[in-house]
C-alpha cells in the first residue's frame, strides 16, 4: 500500500522513523512518502519536506510566519492529491495536521492519527472536528484512552509509548568513549531557534557555578554548528555534541531540559532533571490563559504529580536553576524519591506493548480489506 506520513518536529521524525520500519515489516511492499526529517528518510520514506522548515513556536511566531504556513498547507494538499495514498498517517503536529485531516476527509482519504494532539491541555474544542475527520486514533499516553472514552465517547487505541523501545535500544548499545573527564551535566535547550535563544543563555550561566562539572549541550539536528559557537564561546566548562543526545544522557549526572518530549526521554534514561520553560512574553501570557494542565512536563502530567521541578518563565533564572541542580546532585532523599518515581513511570508507559510495532500492525490490519 501507499502511505503518506506527516510529522513536523524532531520527536515526530523519531517516532515516524520507527513506525516506517515496522510498516515495512508488516507490509513488505509498502511505499511511503513523508514530511519529517533525516530519520524518516533513512528508514525508507521518500522525504518531501524537512521539519526544520516547518516548526514555528508560540502564538506570535505562528502569526508572523502565517504566509509560509499557508503555502506549505497548499503544497501538501497538492502533493497528496498527486500521490493518491491508500492512507494518510498524521503524527502529532496538530496546527498543521488537523487542517490537512479536514481537507483529506472531504477528498475521501483514510486518515490515521498516531500520537494524539494534546487536546486535554488546551483547544479541547478540536475534538469535535477530530472525531469527524479521523478514522483511527492511536494514543501513546496511558490517560488518553480514558479521556477520549469518558469525555467524548470515542474509542481510541493505546499502543504504549514509543520512547520506551527507543531508550531500551540505546541502553543496549556497547559503551562509547567518555564525553568528558569530569562528571557531566546535560543541557537540552530544544530544537527550534527561538526557544534555544530564550533558554540556553540562562542554562549556560549556571555552568559558572559548578566548575567541577562539564556541561554539554545537545545540538538540535536542524540547527547549524555556527549558531551554537557564538552562544557557547565564553563558557570554559561547556562543550557540545551533535547526533549524540542519548549517549550524552547515558553519561550524565543530571540535566537541564526544555519542556517537551526531551523531559520524558531524560526520565526514561534515569537522569535527574530540572525542566526549563521560557517563551516570548506575548506567547506566554496567551498560553497561561488558555492551557488547562497543572504541569508543563510530560513526566509530571503522566504521573499526575510533581516528580521533576519545573522552572517556568520568570522563575527560570540562573539562581533558581543553581539551587535545583545542587539539590539533584547532593540530596540523597531527592535522588531516592526520583528513582522510585522514574521506575513507576517506566512501568506505566510500557503497558501498551511495543508501540511502533503495535501501531503498524493496527494500521495494516485496518487498511487490509
Amino acid at each position: 500500500m501507499r502511505y503518506y506520513i506527516i510529522a513536523g518536529e524532531a520527536s515526530g521524525d523519531l517516532h515516524g522513523s520507527n513506525l516506517i520500519k515496522e510498516l515495512k515489516k508488516a507490509d513488505t511492499t509498502a511505499e511511503i512518502r513523508c514530511w519529517g526529517g533525516d530519520r524518516m528518510q533513512q528508514a525508507g520514506g521518500q522525504l518531501v519536506k524537512h521539519y526544520r522548515n516547518l516548526a514555528f513556536m508560540g502564538f506570535y511566531e505562528v502569526v508572523k510566519n502565517l504566509g509560509t504556513i499557508l503555502r506549505n498547507l497548499q503544497f501538501c494538499k497538492d502533493d497528496i492529491a498527486k500521490y493518491k495514498p491508500d492512507a494518510l498517517i498524521l503524527i502529532d503536529y496538530p496546527g498543521f495536521n488537523l487542517r490537512i485531516a479536514e481537507w483529506a476527509k472531504q477528498q475521501g482519504y483514510k486518515i490515521i492519527y498516531y500520537i494524539s494532539p494534546q487536546v486535554w491541555a488546551w483547544k479541547e474544542n478540536r475534538v469535535h472536528k477530530m472525531k469527524q475527520c479521523i478514522d483511527k486514533m492511536l494514543v501513546i499516553l496511558p490517560f488518553e484512552k480514558d479521556y477520549y472514552k469518558n469525555k467524548w465517547n470515542w474509542e481510541v487505541e493505546y499502543v504504549g509509548h514509543p520512547l520506551i523501545e527507543v531508550v531500551e535500544e540505546a541502553q543496549l548499545q556497547p559503551g562509547s568513549t567518555p564525553l568528558a573527564d569530569k562528571p557531566i551535566i546535560a543541557l537540552l535547550p530544544g530544537s527550534r531557534k527561538q526557544e534555544i535563544l530564550k533558554k540556553l543563555p540562562i542554562m549556560l550561566e549556571v555552568s559558572r557555578m559548578f566548575p567541577a562539572y562539564q556541561f554539554i549541550v545537545a545540538k538540535a539536528p536542524g540547527q547549524e554548528d555556527s549558531f551554537y559557537e557564538s552562544v557557547l564561546a565564553t563558557y570554559p566548562n561547556v562543550s557540545s555534541v551533535r547526533d549524540a543526545t542519548y549517549n550524552l544522557l547515558l553519561q550524565s549526572r543530571a540535566a537541564l531540559v526544555t519542556s517537551g518530549t526531551a523531559t520524558l526521554e531524560t526520565a526514561l534514561f534515569g537522569v535527574p532533571e530540572v525542566v526549563c520553560y521560557k517563551g516570548s512574553n506575548i506567547s506566554y501570557q496567551i498560553a497561561k490563559r488558555l492551557i488547562k494542565v497543572k504541569y508543563i512536563s510530560l513526566v509530571n502530567l503522566i504521573m499526575d504529580k510533581l516528580v521533576v521541578k519545573e522552572l517556568i518563565q520568570n522563575d527560570l533564572t540562573p539562581g533558581n536553576l543553581r539551587k535545583e541542580l545542587d539539590d539533584l546532585l547532593t540530596n540523597e532523599a531527592t535522588q531516592q524519591q526520583l528513582r522510585a518515581d522514574y521506575a513507576a513511570l517506566q512501568h506505566l508507559l510500557g503497558q501498551g506493548g511495543h508501540a511502533s510495532a503495535r501501531a503498524a500492525s493496527i494500521i495494516v490490519e485496518y487498511l487490509t480489506p
